[in-house]
């Protein structure tokens, strides 16, 4: 049972979050703070009672945007503790994301919260706080992911974005941000894991911050010893390493060469 810490300064957002908490069966109790310096309090006298004490806390549910320290401050200083809660962000705002997930989030959940979307966050919050035992019996295979979508949260809502649809992937430190015709979306996914999955999908590493579908190339650019390539309306520059085998790659596509 989690023993959880909601922190919100806007009271009624502090009410239904600490509601939907005590209406999830895994939440063993749930209380909350107006402010991130209360909450650092709180968390405290947590740490100081022990993992098993009775002022113990597991995971903090934690607004970003309020007065004086804000929820990122909390979490930066949660980091330098030796054994802090885990930390889910609850928040209005999509753009703080990356620096959220830096800072070691177990999820970033955007308002108005939705029940479901909160007991997914929960779900997350005890496969880490409680790992499964280790199975004696065989374990049920687990299906592959579908290789032809990626699923992306937006707005609270996971969708299925076409791997075809993807014209290139800019790295955002672990996490990458795929970028479509019709805009971009970030997954906790390294831009290292999604090159050699999609390898075969004809992605190639252009720079070290840049994966792009050979297919979405609209020109090859050289200029003065750079080069670049068109995608889209947006030119992305290629690294010297990765020239050669660039043009290499395009010259056999140009020409259907295997």
């Amino acid at each position: 049972m989690l023993r959880a810490l909601a922190v919100d300064d806007e009271r009624p957002s502090l009410e239904e979050l600490l509601y939907l908490l005590h209406a999830d069966p895994r939440v063993g109790s749930a209380e909350g703070a107006g402010d991130a310096t209360e909450a650092l309090r709180r968390i405290n006298r947590a740490l100081e009672s022990g993992p098993d004490g009775p002022e113990a806390i597991d995971v903090v549910f934690l607004d970003i945007q309020m007065p004086g320290l804000d929820g990122l401050d909390l979490a930066r200083l949660l980091t330098g503790f030796a054994q802090p809660p885990l930390v889910v962000f609850v928040t209005a705002h999509e753009d703080f994301a990356v620096q959220a997930f830096d800072l070691k989030a177990v999820d970033y959940v955007l308002k108005p919260v939705r029940r479901e979307r909160l007991a997914e966050a929960v779900r997350r919050v005890v496969e880490l706080h409680a790992p499964e035992p280790r199975a004696t019996a065989p374990r049920i295979p687990v299906h592959e992911p579908d290789p032809d979508h990626i699923p992306v949260e937006l707005g609270g809502v996971t969708r299925f974005v076409a791997v075809d649809d993807i014209t290139h992937v800019e790295a955002q430190g672990d996490y990458a941000r795929l970028h479509t015709d019709r805009g971009s979306h970030l997954v906790r996914i390294p831009l290292s894991t999604l090159e050699e999955r999609w390898r075969s999908r004809g992605f190639v590493r252009i720079h070290r911050r840049h994966l792009v579908a050979l297919r979405h190339i609209g020109e090859l650019r050289l200029d003065a010893g750079t080069v670049s390539v068109l995608v889209g309306a947006e030119e992305l520059q290629v690294s010297r390493r990765h020239a050669r085998e660039l043009r290499d790659l395009l010259m056999r596509r140009t020409t259907g060469q295997p």
